[in-house]
Protein backbone atom coordinates (compact mmCIF):
# COMPACT_ATOMS: atom_id res chain seq x y z
CA UNK A 1 0.00 0.00 0.00
CA UNK A 2 1.18 3.07 -0.97
CA UNK A 3 0.30 6.14 1.77
CA UNK A 4 0.19 9.50 0.52
CA UNK A 5 0.82 12.03 3.28
CA UNK A 6 0.01 15.32 1.96
CA UNK A 7 -0.97 18.86 2.25
CA UNK A 8 -2.14 22.03 0.06
CA UNK A 9 -2.13 25.52 -0.14
CA UNK A 10 -4.14 27.54 -1.55
CA UNK A 11 -4.86 31.55 -2.35
CA UNK A 12 -6.88 32.87 0.08
CA UNK A 13 -7.95 36.46 1.42
CA UNK A 14 -8.70 38.12 4.71
CA UNK A 15 -12.01 35.74 5.55
CA UNK A 16 -12.00 34.23 2.04
CA UNK A 17 -14.32 35.81 0.20
CA UNK A 18 -17.21 33.55 -1.91
CA UNK A 19 -16.59 35.60 -4.66
CA UNK A 20 -13.11 34.70 -5.04
CA UNK A 21 -12.47 31.23 -5.63
CA UNK A 22 -9.73 29.88 -4.05
CA UNK A 23 -7.40 27.42 -5.83
CA UNK A 24 -4.13 25.03 -5.16
CA UNK A 25 -0.74 26.73 -4.71
CA UNK A 26 0.83 24.18 -3.24
CA UNK A 27 1.20 20.43 -3.15
CA UNK A 28 3.36 18.95 -0.65
CA UNK A 29 3.59 15.14 -0.36
CA UNK A 30 5.37 11.97 0.94
CA UNK A 31 4.87 8.56 -0.08
CA UNK A 32 5.06 5.97 2.48
CA UNK A 33 5.19 2.30 2.52
CA UNK A 34 3.81 -0.33 4.58
CA UNK A 35 6.88 -0.30 6.90
CA UNK A 36 6.44 3.45 7.25
CA UNK A 37 9.36 4.31 5.40
CA UNK A 38 9.63 7.37 3.21
CA UNK A 39 9.82 6.24 -0.37
CA UNK A 40 9.37 9.39 -2.09
CA UNK A 41 8.88 13.33 -2.02
CA UNK A 42 6.84 15.58 -3.70
CA UNK A 43 6.80 19.38 -3.56
CA UNK A 44 5.57 21.92 -6.32
CA UNK A 45 4.27 25.38 -6.56
CA UNK A 46 1.31 25.81 -8.88
CA UNK A 47 0.55 28.66 -10.87
CA UNK A 48 -3.29 29.68 -9.86
CA UNK A 49 -5.86 30.56 -13.17
CA UNK A 50 -8.66 32.30 -12.51
CA UNK A 51 -7.10 35.03 -9.92
CA UNK A 52 -3.18 34.98 -10.69
CA UNK A 53 -1.95 37.24 -7.95
CA UNK A 54 -1.46 36.31 -4.51
CA UNK A 55 -2.61 38.50 -1.90
CA UNK A 56 -0.72 40.16 0.84
CA UNK A 57 -2.66 37.91 2.88
CA UNK A 58 -1.68 34.69 1.25
CA UNK A 59 2.20 35.32 1.00
CA UNK A 60 1.99 36.29 4.73
CA UNK A 61 0.30 33.20 5.75
CA UNK A 62 2.18 30.76 3.65
CA UNK A 63 5.27 32.23 3.08
CA UNK A 64 4.75 31.49 -0.70
CA UNK A 65 5.74 34.39 -3.05
CA UNK A 66 4.41 35.64 -6.20
CA UNK A 67 7.74 34.16 -8.14
CA UNK A 68 6.76 31.25 -6.15
CA UNK A 69 3.74 30.79 -8.31
CA UNK A 70 4.78 32.85 -11.52
CA UNK A 71 7.51 30.36 -12.78
CA UNK A 72 5.34 27.18 -11.76
CA UNK A 73 3.40 25.02 -14.01
CA UNK A 74 -0.87 25.33 -13.93
CA UNK A 75 -2.82 22.77 -12.18
CA UNK A 76 -3.45 20.33 -15.13
CA UNK A 77 0.28 20.27 -15.50
CA UNK A 78 1.50 19.69 -11.90
CA UNK A 79 -1.23 17.29 -10.94
CA UNK A 80 -0.53 14.87 -13.33
CA UNK A 81 3.02 14.91 -12.31
CA UNK A 82 1.76 14.36 -8.82
CA UNK A 83 -0.60 10.85 -9.78
CA UNK A 84 2.71 9.89 -11.49
CA UNK A 85 5.11 10.64 -8.62
CA UNK A 86 2.57 8.85 -6.62
CA UNK A 87 1.33 5.78 -8.13
CA UNK A 88 -1.86 6.14 -8.49
CA UNK A 89 -2.33 5.18 -11.83
CA UNK A 90 0.46 1.79 -11.58
CA UNK A 91 -2.63 -0.40 -10.30
CA UNK A 92 -1.14 -0.46 -6.88
CA UNK A 93 -2.96 0.09 -3.78
CA UNK A 94 -2.91 4.20 -2.63
CA UNK A 95 -4.56 5.95 0.26
CA UNK A 96 -4.48 9.67 0.33
CA UNK A 97 -3.77 11.10 3.85
CA UNK A 98 -4.41 14.65 5.30
CA UNK A 99 -4.91 16.30 8.46
CA UNK A 100 -8.99 17.51 8.23
CA UNK A 101 -11.28 17.32 4.71
CA UNK A 102 -10.26 20.55 3.36
CA UNK A 103 -7.06 19.28 1.43
CA UNK A 104 -9.60 16.08 0.05
CA UNK A 105 -12.47 19.18 -0.74
CA UNK A 106 -9.61 21.52 -2.61
CA UNK A 107 -8.19 18.69 -4.72
CA UNK A 108 -11.77 17.93 -6.22
CA UNK A 109 -12.56 21.77 -6.78
CA UNK A 110 -9.45 22.26 -8.46
CA UNK A 111 -10.06 19.34 -10.80
CA UNK A 112 -13.83 20.22 -11.30
CA UNK A 113 -12.42 23.76 -12.29
CA UNK A 114 -9.81 22.11 -14.49
CA UNK A 115 -11.98 19.46 -16.20
CA UNK A 116 -10.43 16.91 -14.55
CA UNK A 117 -11.12 13.22 -13.15
CA UNK A 118 -11.57 13.23 -9.79
CA UNK A 119 -12.77 9.92 -8.48
CA UNK A 120 -9.13 9.07 -7.38
CA UNK A 121 -9.54 11.61 -4.55
CA UNK A 122 -12.11 9.18 -3.28
CA UNK A 123 -9.31 6.78 -1.26
CA UNK A 124 -8.97 9.36 1.37
CA UNK A 125 -8.59 9.37 5.05
CA UNK A 126 -9.03 12.41 7.55
CA UNK A 127 -5.63 11.72 9.76
CA UNK A 128 -7.31 14.75 12.33
CA UNK A 129 -10.79 13.01 12.86
CA UNK A 130 -9.04 9.42 13.38
CA UNK A 131 -5.97 10.95 15.50
CA UNK A 132 -9.04 12.67 17.53
CA UNK A 133 -10.70 9.07 17.83
CA UNK A 134 -7.55 7.14 18.40
CA UNK A 135 -5.82 9.60 21.14
CA UNK A 136 -9.64 9.99 22.76
CA UNK A 137 -9.55 13.90 22.81
CA UNK A 138 -12.46 15.48 23.35
CA UNK A 139 -12.52 17.77 20.05
CA UNK A 140 -9.67 17.65 17.41
CA UNK A 141 -6.72 19.31 17.51
CA UNK A 142 -4.29 21.26 14.74
CA UNK A 143 -0.82 19.82 13.23
CA UNK A 144 1.15 21.59 15.49
CA UNK A 145 -0.42 20.21 18.36
CA UNK A 146 -0.48 16.70 17.34
CA UNK A 147 3.48 17.20 16.28
CA UNK A 148 4.11 18.04 19.66
CA UNK A 149 2.08 15.65 21.57
CA UNK A 150 3.97 12.98 19.71
CA UNK A 151 7.13 13.76 21.07
CA UNK A 152 8.02 15.68 18.01
CA UNK A 153 9.36 19.47 17.23
CA UNK A 154 7.39 20.81 14.08
CA UNK A 155 10.01 21.26 11.14
CA UNK A 156 10.01 24.14 8.77
CA UNK A 157 7.50 26.23 8.22
CA UNK A 158 3.99 26.22 9.35
CA UNK A 159 1.45 26.81 6.45
CA UNK A 160 4.19 25.47 3.84
CA UNK A 161 2.18 22.46 2.24
CA UNK A 162 5.68 20.70 2.01
CA UNK A 163 6.57 21.12 5.60
CA UNK A 164 2.98 20.55 6.78
CA UNK A 165 3.87 16.89 4.93
CA UNK A 166 6.36 16.28 6.54
CA UNK A 167 5.13 16.77 9.63
CA UNK A 168 2.23 14.93 9.18
CA UNK A 169 4.15 11.88 7.95
CA UNK A 170 5.75 11.63 11.12
CA UNK A 171 2.83 11.28 13.18
CA UNK A 172 1.25 8.74 11.08
CA UNK A 173 4.44 7.03 10.62
CA UNK A 174 4.56 6.80 14.34
CA UNK A 175 1.07 5.63 14.55
CA UNK A 176 0.90 3.45 11.58
CA UNK A 177 -1.01 0.74 12.86
CA UNK A 178 -3.36 2.73 14.63
CA UNK A 179 -4.74 4.36 11.53
CA UNK A 180 -8.27 2.58 10.36
CA UNK A 181 -7.60 2.57 6.33
CA UNK A 182 -10.93 1.35 4.41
Amino acid sequence: MNYIIFDLEATCWPDNPRSLQQEIIEIGAYRINDYAEVEGVFSRFVKPYLNPFLSPYCTNLTSISQADVNSAGYFKEVIEDFLDWSGIWDDEEYMLCSWGNYDKKQLINDCKLHDLEYDWVENHINLKRQYQVIKKLNKACGLTKAVRREGFEFEGTLHRGIDDAKNLAKIFAKNLDEWTIF
